[in-house]
């Protein structure tokens, strides 16, 4: 009885390019299997095997058809396949080493069962090796091997040795220096190679980033390395260094005033740095906003490494918690869910968390308002606290009665009497002026804002018109400072 072996796809890498450094392994393979496919003859060796009498097929045609890379590679696949079931035994060769930026290689494993054909990836030499050997690059220190066709911005590590592979156009070289520039400066010294390891084709040649995309000799054969940072501009961009500046100033040897902080001496600063924030961005003023953004952010750095040496979380977790529960909470974004507008987006969210609170058994021990935090500012809290109640009914039905509830809570504060009652009164009042902007679709704290920056401008208008008649404010009664009042409300 005679086994029916499945048929068989022998890959194979040729090398940096030149024929002095094809594999012997290769060279083996080649001479003893007849039907060989090279991905493509836009490399220099396929001449060399032409010459040594070694005959193949390649797929430059597919690429010259193909709309775009993942076509193409698709296509590559499918051919090959075809073709071992056909002819029982092939080589497929590609240039370099098959394990190293080879998509079809890739494709050809994880679809070789599907097709019940073997797939046996043979010797190669990458011309990566040469790479390092060339820029004096030792891996060890740390690498990273990135694809100018799919690089994203969550890939780099300025701190590492980069090198991105297929860099084959001008136009992708533009694509790739604008992702580089989210980490690196503009002139930052990169490193432009060719051909690296075939003879008389090298080219190597140290330029500003921003010029990677003016070299007229970019083709397949080009490779961008970027060297590891060290400067300030580019590591502390990076969110690890927050982190590590943050546990050195706590650690041995560090700040005494950071070292001495707890979450409750820090606390006041938590809310410090969030009104500061929202100053900038009612002042309108990106730069401010950015560098206040950045002191608010330290405040969460600092939580977390108190945290982490008390041994219950660290910066990463508090990140980790915010995607996942960012990723849950927004189903319509992130699985199969449906949010037509905002009001559907709301209301999913409130659905989430209340199965949040349920799977953590809080629902019953806790009141519905008890999620609104008690050191909230007092008219934040009446905000929440109005729409959680709102939430289950707990409302009015229309805007008349709510009028009408301020209008009666004004009257009972002009007939308080005593302190204490009066306070209570005027609270009451507050309450109610509060539900009716929300009512109104009014953010109560956005427009006493501007109320206030509205009063500040007025002010200093009247300091102005004072100072023009060579006195203070001390010498201006209140006559005239109306007088300048009304003017001020005239602007």
């Amino acid at each position: 009885m005679t086994l029916n072996h499945r048929p068989i796809i022998h890959v194979v890498g040729l090398g940096s390019g030149s024929w002095s450094d094809l594999p012997i392994g290769t060279y083996e393979v080649l001479k003893r299997v007849q039907d060989i496919f090279l991905r493509t003859t836009w490399y220099p060796l396929a001449k060399d095997l032409a010459e040594k009498g070694i005959s193949f097929l390649s797929f430059d045609d597919i690429y010259e058809q193909g709309e775009d890379f993942a076509t193409v590679y698709e296509t590559i696949v499918d051919k090959l396949f075809q073709e071992a079931k056909d002819k029982r035994e092939i080589v497929y060769a590609v240039p370099g080493h098959p394990g190293v930026a080879e998509e079809t290689v890739r494709l050809l494993l994880q679809k070789s069962s599907e097709h019940q054909v073997d797939v046996k990836v043979g010797p190669g030499h990458s011309f990566l090796d040469e790479l390092f050997l060339r820029l004096e690059v030792d891996p060890t220190e740390g690498v990273s091997i990135l694809n100018g066709t799919t690089l994203l911005s969550k890939h780099l590590n300025p701190s590492l040795h980069t090198f991105v592979v297929e860099v084959y156009s001008r136009d992708l070289a533009s694509d790739v220096k604008l992702t580089l520039m989210v980490h690196y400066p503009d002139d930052y010294p990169v490193t432009l190679t060719r051909a690296i390891g075939i003879q008389g084709e090298e080219r190597v040649e140290t330029i500003p980033l921003y010029e990677i995309d003016r070299v007229e000799w970019i083709d397949h054969l080009t490779t961008l390395y970027i060297p590891p940072a060290t400067n300030d501009a580019v590591i502390n961009r990076q969110f690890w260094r927050l982190v590590e500046i943050t546990e050195l100033l706590r650690g041995p040897g560090g700040c005494p005033w950071d070292r001495e902080q707890t979450h409750q001496s820090i606390r006041k600063y938590v809310l410090e740095e969030a009104y500061e924030v929202a100053d900038a961005i009612d002042r309108d003023d990106p730069d401010d906003l950015c560098e206040e953004l950045g002191d608010l952010l330290l405040q969460v750095a600092l939580h977390a490494q108190i945290a982490a040496e008390e041994g219950m979380f660290d910066a990463y977790d508090v990140v980790k918690g915010i995607n996942d529960k960012l990723i849950r909470r927004h189903p319509h974004v992130f699985a199969r869910s449906d949010a037509k507008n905002a009001k559907d987006v709301e209301a999913k969210w409130e659905e989430i968390k209340k199965k949040e609170k349920r799977e953590k058994h809080l629902e019953q021990e806790q009141s519905l308002l008890d999620s609104v935090p008690r050191s909230f500012p007092a008219l934040m809290s009446a905000v929440k606290l109005q729409k959680k109640a709102a939430s289950v009914g707990f409302d009015w039905p229309d805007i008349k009665p709510v009028y009408a509830k301020v209008e009666e809570e004004w009257k009972e504060l002009r007939e308080a009497q005593d302190q204490e009652n009066i306070k209570e009164e005027f609270g009451d009042l507050l309450f109610a002026i509060v539900n009716l902007a929300r009512f109104l679709k009014i953010d109560p704290e956005e427009a006493l804002a501007k109320t206030n920056e509205k009063f500040r401008k007025r002010f200093a208008f009247i300091e102005q018109r004072v100072r023009e008649q060579g006195r203070s404010l001390e010498d201006a009664d209140l006559e005239e400072m109306d007088r300048y009042w009304t003017e001020a409300k005239q602007i």
